[in-house]
């Protein structure tokens, strides 16, 4: 089955939730699907669909690439690890890659609270992903 055809449910997904300069590409058996959502919560629902089409994200073949709008960051949190930096991870999962780090008592800015374990951060520069909601704090 082609890559664009297994994950039609998720490009499909993208459109109708309105994600700016969609792109769809497939490159070396990895489908990558980039764009910027309007808010965390339109991110949240992508991978969603996502985990209903690879439960646990096991496939590998593809690469969701959709960062949430400057706008929708209206919040902080304070990073609370004991003393090591906390992973931000591509996706809500241990199994998702790592895409950067906070310091330890590091403010970063607090996208959404997609659920009661996962929250979807934003560094000073830029990096964005999910981070292990034990570890952070919510700022007012």
């Amino acid at each position: 089955m082609a890559l664009e055809e297994k994950y039609k449910a998720l490009t499909d997904a993208a459109t109708a939730a309105g994600i700016t300069d969609l792109a769809v590409r497939e490159q070396d058996g990895i489908l990558y699907i980039d764009g910027t959502a309007a808010d965390g919560a339109t991110k949240d629902h992508l991978w969603e669909v996502y985990n209903q089409i690879d439960p646990n994200f096991t496939s590998g073949d593809l690469v969701l690439n959709v960062n949430v709008s400057i706008d929708a960051a209206v919040t902080h949190a304070k990073v609370v690890t004991q003393s090591s930096n906390l992973n931000i991870r591509k996706g809500p999962g241990t199994d998702q890659p790592i895409v950067g780090k906070a310091a330890h008592d590091e403010i970063i800015t607090l996208v959404n609270r997609s659920n009661d374990l996962w929250w979807l951060v934003r560094t000073k520069d830029g990096e964005e992903g999910y981070c292990y909601a034990q570890y952070l704090e919510a700022q007012a």
